[in-house]
């Protein structure tokens, strides 16, 4: 049990959430952070999804690696992936069809998701299941922390509501106040993203000094 939990594998697990997240460090997986999060519910079961795909994707990589002859591997890492994304699909359609409504075309594309292809080909061909399951969890709740930030901004700010519900009082816009309009535009995401990324990389000196 304390191998399973190791130091190593706690980093593992932890350093995708700060000083290694795919998307402000790595800058991955930008264009669904940009398409998502206009409101925070979709960017929440997409970022879960995510999670689920690349964390059982990394896994199943790890256990064939040694079988998969090297110049097929992207299309069985594809193969895998495209399987996994079909059911996560599925599994929306039937327990959250408005979710599902809202990311349209994104919960395939995930297929296309730089995160995975990149651990997949980095990390679960390297290693063995337990790490990449910890290295998949890892980099999608970073994945995941972005857009939940992203998105709570961007619906709070552009829409006055967080998952649907009126936060900002009537009142307020009887004094005059005016959602922002520019919040709900896939612009206001990109600056969003890179305020956080500014906001890392000020906060963390050392990623500063990889640079």
């Amino acid at each position: 049990m304390s191998q399973l939990f190791s130091r190593k594998n706690k980093n593992i697990l932890t350093a995708p959430l700060t000083l290694d997240n795919p998307v402000t460090v790595q800058v991955l997986g930008i264009c669904s952070a940009l398409a998502v999060t206009a409101k925070l519910e979709p960017a929440v079961v997409m970022g879960l999804s995510v999670t689920v795909i690349v964390a059982f994707a990394n896994v199943i990589i790890s256990l064939l690696r040694k079988t998969i002859p090297n110049r097929i591997r992207i299309i069985v890492q594809l193969v895998v992936v495209a399987a996994l994304v079909t059911i996560v699909s599925e599994i929306l359609k039937a327990f959250a069809y408005d979710v599902s409504v809202q990311l349209s075309v994104y919960v395939g594309l995930i297929i296309t998701n730089c995160i995975l292809m990149g651990r997949l080909e980095a990390f679960a061909m390297a290693n063995g299941p337990w790490e990449s399951f910890l290295d998949g969890v890892g980099n999608g709740l970073g994945y995941a922390k972005i857009l939940l930030i992203v998105g709570f901004f961007r619906e709070l700010l552009g829409s006055g509501t967080l998952f649907g519900f009126r936060v900002i009082p009537e009142s307020v816009y009887e004094l005059g106040y005016i959602n922002n309009g520019l919040m709900v535009m896939p612009p206001m995401a990109l600056i969003l993203c890179a305020c956080i990324i500014w906001y890392e990389r000020n906060k963390h000196k050392e990623l500063q000094e990889e640079d």
